[in-house]
């Protein structure tokens, strides 16, 4: 496959091309044609004026049309790591970009994909019988099964211009040419300058030519200039009322557009959301209006919305009101009439509206479109003169069908597709990244399915040989060594041990095209927070599910793109019927159920979970992983007894799952088996856990069971040894680290300084201040207690206050008891504690997790003097479990009564 043109359709192309062979499996030869010596930049990209910007946010520019954050992460990673989908980036930063991206495509494609470069132009293309034969600019010829031609808008003659131009280099026709603006940008030159156009392409001349002494006038028909983009970005106003596509007149669709922005200005109090609104449906608009209809648009309409369509970053348009208000750039509308000189640096400019100006350079502004008739490109002239290619609408671009090159009489004869400019006479809107993109991936697409390039591998399909399966039967759709090593990171996650993502890594890499192992990559990094680049990895899923997948992969692949990307009822609704259809998939279980690894249902605590561990028991007939959840389940049901048998059995069966052992160390703390329970840990950590993920948190256990015997020696070694932030960072660090500090000190066992700033300073200030959870959230606002930061804890209150529910209902006012805590104001943080104890369960987490906000109750109740309040809850705790700690501190209380106000203990509280 010969791509013509590597700028940014070119690449877009090729990156597309490259990416969809290998995950189809398609062996491919791709002959890449362009005599610029760096792929992606073409002539918008190539620019190194730092105030040369992008016209779209960062948020908008990504190669993938199914990956929209794309750029912004590799921003994020090449030295930009506070780059935002809000913000405008340099076009030179794009360019590389694209370049990179290609780069990366055609490495991991090696083996599948072959690529040659050529350095050249092509001039002419023929087509035989069997191939296309591309004449090139040095006189050697080249051969394809098919052709792309991006190359982008052509030069046109200038016969529309005054005859006496400038020939010396004066008049530049295009001014992102290679060296074009050399000459006038040279320092030390001040001669003014005339540029033809006032759109964007003579917005970025005019501040590349600014200097102290030089005038910049701009003309046009109608001297707009472009509108500014907002400073914040507005989400689209969709347009309901648009008609169908036969009954549509450009008088009646002047009126809904205009109507559709009065609505949208009323509503927004901003025009631009209703123009970004329509957006999506403009080609199709296009298509609708008569031949007729579309010229009058084009002599009538096309300026103004071409003005406030395609707009200026904020940065930009100050720039240029600058250059307006110091009078070093002047508009006018009119057209350029005459030209004549006055010295060899000097000429004498007539426009139409009769004004005279001098200026020493002239550049054409006006940006270019392919018309077949009177284009200088010799490749589409040879084409056009052949009949391969037909004037598009208009006479604009040429005539396609989805991209196909069509002849005279429609039909498309030749494998030869274009994108980008040629394609603006049938869609209008075709020269931006999220248009070209689109029509990239389209056009791969359609070429990969041409039968010279059908798939040759019968593993692909899954039809001809028997597919290898998952631990629990289930079809896979890939080669046996992929699936080998998707077993391995499934079991990985099943027993809790570390590096799962690796082994998923390695399962997409030996076979690209498997959407399993792509989303189970994305799972894996959303849920237990390995380092993933999840959209990346979940867009991948998609495409290959797409391309061959069977039903239940399909299924398991929208169940991962609902837990990444939706509200939590839509993510915990697809999961349900995922496994309702499919109760034996494992990874899926682990996935719903709330232990360590993952998240689990958003309202497992409301017995969901036990209902979902129920139901599925019969599909996995007593496997290990199934009983270890259901071990978890009957601890949460406070069944310790049942749920200590069954951790057993799972660990007789399989000693490393990390899910019996969690549900073991749980039932030994509410039973109070502490040294038991301590030893059990210890044990398990340096034997069949000791490549276990979350070891801090089997740690944490550990801690709790020394803090119940009140051995700080033993506690102060294991924060040491296994939860200090040299051991533990993160969202990890604030739940298990922080909290334990905190517990220690309420206990007084934890002697000299507290060193929770060191944990903080491990954890992101978003998870610290806007955490995504009412569970993190919690943990953030005892971090914040035990540091004494109270306007963090105010700043958390307000994020809280307009969080989700449990945030708003339990955390926001936790935090002002916290806020109580720190300013020692006891009765009230008392008060406020114990009525939000009955609340807890809905934040999430275990009993043991719960706990300390209790803990917290208890010193507030001892420190405000009243005894019998905290005589009372002891008596109750120890009643649930010994403690010989909890045993200690009530025989230290006060036998004396109190009188107070705080609110009595209950039993349900």
């Amino acid at each position: 496959m010969a791509v013509v043109g590597m700028g940014a359709a070119g690449t877009l192309a090729a990156i597309q091309l490259c990416e969809a062979a290998v995950r189809r499996r398609i062996p491919l030869e791709l002959l890449l044609i362009d005599p610029a010596a760096e792929a992606g930049r073409g002539r918008a990209y190539a620019s190194r004026d730092p105030r040369h910007l992008l016209n779209v946010r960062a948020g908008g520019m990504s190669c993938h049309p199914d990956d929209p954050g794309h750029f912004v992460r590799w921003l994020c990673r090449h030295g930009q790591p506070g780059i935002t989908a809000e913000d405008f980036v340099s076009r030179y930063r794009y360019g590389a970009y694209l370049a990179e991206t290609l780069g990366q495509a055609i490495i991991a494609a090696h083996g599948t994909v072959r690529i040659r470069r050529l350095r050249t132009r092509v001039t002419d293309c023929r087509f035989t019988q069997r191939h296309a034969v591309l004449r090139l600019a040095d006189s050697t010829t080249a051969r394809a099964d098919g052709v792309i031609l991006a190359t982008g808008p052509t030069t046109a003659s200038a016969a529309r211009l005054p005859a006496r131009l400038p020939v010396d280099g004066r008049y530049i026709t295009d001014p992102w040419l290679p060296g074009a603006l050399d000459a006038p940008a040279a320092p030390g030159r001040t001669d003014d300058v005339l540029l033809i156009g006032t759109a964007l392409t003579a917005v970025d001349v005019a501040l590349h030519l600014e200097r102290a002494g030089r005038t910049v006038t701009a003309i046009s028909r109608t001297g707009r200039l472009p509108q500014a983009h907002p400073l914040t970005s507005l989400p689209p106003a969709p347009c309901s009322d648009l008609p169908p596509d036969a009954d549509l007149s450009l008088p009646r669709l002047r009126a809904l557009v205009h109507r559709h922005i009065s609505r949208t200005q009323r509503a927004q109090g901003d025009w631009r959301p209703a123009l970004d609104g329509l957006r999506p449906h403009t080609a199709r608009l296009w298509s609708c209006l008569s031949p007729g209809d579309r010229a009058q648009f084009l002599r009538q309409d096309a300026s103004l919305w071409n003005s406030h369509r395609h707009r200026m970053p904020p940065a930009t348009a100050e720039a240029l009101s600058r250059m307006l208000r110091t009078r070093r750039l002047r508009t006018r509308q009119a057209e350029l009439a005459d030209a004549r000189p006055l010295t060899p640096t000097r000429w004498a400019l007539t426009l139409s509206d009769g004004h005279r100006i001098t200026a020493g350079w002239i550049i054409d502004c006006t940006g270019r479109s392919l018309h077949l008739a009177d284009t200088t490109d010799p490749l589409w002239h040879s084409l056009h003169r052949r009949g391969t290619a037909q004037p598009g609408p208009l006479g604009i671009g040429v005539a396609t069908r989805d991209g196909h090159l069509c002849d005279e009489s429609g039909r498309a004869p030749h494998p030869v597709w274009t994108l980008g400019a040629p394609r603006q006479g049938e869609l209008w809107e075709t020269t931006a990244i999220p248009e070209i993109r689109s029509q990239a991936a389209a056009v791969a697409d359609r070429v990969l399915a041409l039968p010279v390039f059908r798939r040759t591998t019968t593993v692909a399909t899954g039809r001809t040989h028997r597919r290898p399966t998952d631990s629990a039967g289930f079809a896979l759709t890939t080669h046996s060594a992929a699936a080998a090593a998707y077993r391995s990171g499934a079991e990985r996650v099943l027993r809790m041990q570390a590096g799962p993502e690796n082994a998923f890594r390695r399962a997409v890499a030996l076979d690209p095209g498997f959407a399993m192992g792509h989303a189970a990559l994305a799972l894996t990094g959303h849920e237990s927070g390995a380092d993933v680049d999840v959209p990346a990895a979940l867009a991948q899923a998609r495409r290959c599910a797409g391309e061959r997948a069977d039903e239940r992969e399909r299924a398991f692949v929208d169940m991962v793109v609902r837990r990444v990307q939706s509200r939590a009822d839509d993510a915990d609704n697809a999961l349900l019927r995922y496994l309702h259809a499919y109760p034996g998939d494992r990874l899926a279980l682990a996935v719903a159920v709330p232990t360590i690894a993952f998240t689990g249902l958003h309202d497992a605590h409301n017995g969901t979970a036990r209902r979902v561990v129920e139901q599925t028991a019969p599909a996995h007939e007593g496997h290990w992983f199934h009983t270890s959840l259901l071990a978890f389940v009957r601890q949460e049901e406070g069944r310790y007894e049942e749920a200590g048998r069954l951790a057993e059995q799972a660990l007789a069966d399989q000693p490393r799952s990390g899910h019996a052992m969690h549900a073991l160390a749980h039932v030994h703390y509410e039973q109070g088996d502490h040294t038991t329970g301590r030893d059990r840990l210890d044990t398990w950590l340096i034997g069949p856990g000791r490549t276990a993920t979350h070891r801090a948190h089997f740690s944490w256990h550990a801690a709790l069971h020394e803090l119940a015997l009140h051995d700080t020696t033993a506690l102060r070694r294991r924060w040491v040894t296994q939860l200090a932030p040299a051991k533990v960072t993160g969202v990890r660090a604030l739940v298990d680290s922080a909290s334990l500090l905190w517990r220690a000190q309420l206990a007084g066992s934890w002697h000299g300084p507290l060193p929770i700033i060191d944990v903080m300073n491990t954890v992101t200030p978003a998870t610290l201040e806007q955490p995504p959870t009412a569970f993190t959230a919690l943990h953030a606002a005892i971090a914040h207690t035990a540091a004494r930061d109270l306007p963090a804890l105010r700043r958390l209150r307000t994020h809280t206050q307009t969080a989700d529910p449990v945030q708003r209902d339990v955390i926001a006012p936790l935090c002002t008891a916290l806020e109580h805590v720190v300013e020692e104001a006891w009765p009230q943080a008392a008060r406020q504690l114990a009525r939000l104890l009955p609340c807890l369960p809905a934040v999430g987490g275990s009993k043991a997790q719960l706990e300390i906000v209790e803990d917290t109750l208890l010193h507030a109740l001892i420190s405000a003097g009243r005894h019998d309040l905290a005589r009372q809850r002891l008596r109750q705790r120890l009643d649930r479990r010994p403690s010989p700690r909890d045993h200690q501190l009530l025989t230290a209380l006060p036998a004396c009564q109190e009188t107070d106000t705080a609110p009595r203990p209950t039993a349900h509280s």
